[in-house]
């Protein structure tokens, strides 16, 4: 038998994030698809003053934090980083009090911190894609993070003018 905490077997999310700036630290932004029973849902956001691993990491926190109750999830990433942090680096940084190998402290600990909570309910398959392969979910959230840092710039350019 289940338990509330277990993620039930029929609940089987697919997620694709991206996220960038341009330039890198500057303007970014982040989207994410969540796909679940042929029901999609986009999110995204941006930030005045980011760096492209931000954007990244954002992406996937705000889409594990947007899922209501335990899930099967295979997120998709195009970022080495985000994979390989949260599948390889991050126990050894816990061990380490937050610290890289070399005793500097992790940078973006903030949001690393925000994905492994909002990771904790669920059963969460890493997997990194090639950006810009021509993979369909995976341009599509490009442009979504794309859409969402041109949206900030013009709207910010607009406040000012």
């Amino acid at each position: 038998m289940l338990t509330d905490s277990e993620p039930l077997p029929n609940e089987h999310v697919q997620i694709w994030t991206d996220g960038g700036c341009k330039p890198n630290p500057g303007p970014g932004g982040w989207a994410a698809v969540l796909c679940f029973r042929g029901v999609e849902r986009e999110l995204s956001g941006s930030e005045a003053a980011t760096t492209n691993n931000r954007m990244e990491l954002t992406a996937a926190a705000a889409a594990l934090e947007a899922l209501k109750r335990p899930c099967t999830i295979v997120l998709h990433t195009d970022s080495q980083y985000v994979k390989d942090g949260i599948t390889r680096w991050h126990t050894g940084w816990v061990r380490r009090n937050w610290r890289t190998a070399a005793g500097d402290p992790v940078k973006n600990y903030d949001l690393w911190q925000r994905i492994l909570a909002a990771a904790a309910p669920h059963k969460v398959e890493w997997r990194w894609v090639r950006g810009h392969s021509g993979n369909a979910m995976n341009e599509r959230v490009d442009r979504l993070a794309t859409e969402a840092r041109e949206r900030h710039i013009i709207s910010c350019s607009g406040r000012q003018g």
